[in-house]
């Protein structure tokens, strides 16, 4: 609770007028830089001095390079989930991911977006060959240094998804959505449905 608060109190204070936190994301820079860690952890210790300050993306992340002046020839992509890290730095030609606004191709010198995810087929494109995962939902960074980070909440390779399954779990929300009766069945039912919606357009399509 206590931690919660802090956050809340660290958003509406900011640092230098709130420029920190309330920088467009067209303003914000490539590489979070040292200096602005450091100024979270200091603002943190004075409203919460006895809360263990969160890990912060720099945390994590090894910095990276500067947008080049000209466009590469790869994009560089991290596909990471909750348990595992799939690909890391890995080069390749393109990835198409299944943005909520539609599907979204992802070449070299791609502007710098940040898209939500939902279920469908995301491919990987390594010359001729073509991975390609279901992943259930999920956030895409593009960054304009031909960086990609993609983490799904849940992702597994479209070759090893059983279609019988898939038709069992599709059957099995449509008739628990039909026959649901409080509002948390019914949006339970729901996001199944749509999930093996589109598991089995992505097998069949």
């Amino acid at each position: 609770m206590l931690g919660r608060q802090a956050l809340r109190s660290l958003l509406r204070s900011g640092s230098a007028g709130g420029g920190i936190w309330r920088r467009s994301f067209a303003d914000a820079p490539t590489n979070a830089s040292p200096a602005a860690h450091e100024e979270f952890i200091a603002a943190w210790k004075k409203v919460a001095p006895f809360v263990e300050p969160p890990k912060t993306p720099l945390s994590f992340m090894a910095a990276r390079p500067d947008v080049p002046t000209s466009i590469p020839t790869k994009v560089t992509l991290n596909f990471v989930l909750p348990y595992q890290t799939e690909l890391s730095a890995k080069e390749v030609d393109m990835v198409i991911i299944p943005a909520t606004t539609g599907q979204m191709g992802v070449l070299p010198g791609h502007v710098a977006t940040i898209a939500e995810l939902k279920p469908g087929v995301m491919s990987v494109h390594v010359g001729d060959d073509v991975k390609k995962y279901f992943i259930s939902s999920g956030f895409a960074f593009i960054h304009a240094n031909s960086y990609t980070d993609i983490i799904a909440v849940e992702a597994v390779p479209l070759d090893r998804i059983d279609s019988q399954e898939v038709q069992k779990g599709l059957a099995d929300y449509t008739q628990k959505l039909a026959s649901a009766s409080t509002e948390l069945e019914k949006a339970e039912a729901q996001i199944g449905v749509e999930v093996h919606s589109a598991l089995n357009f992505a097998l069949t399509g």
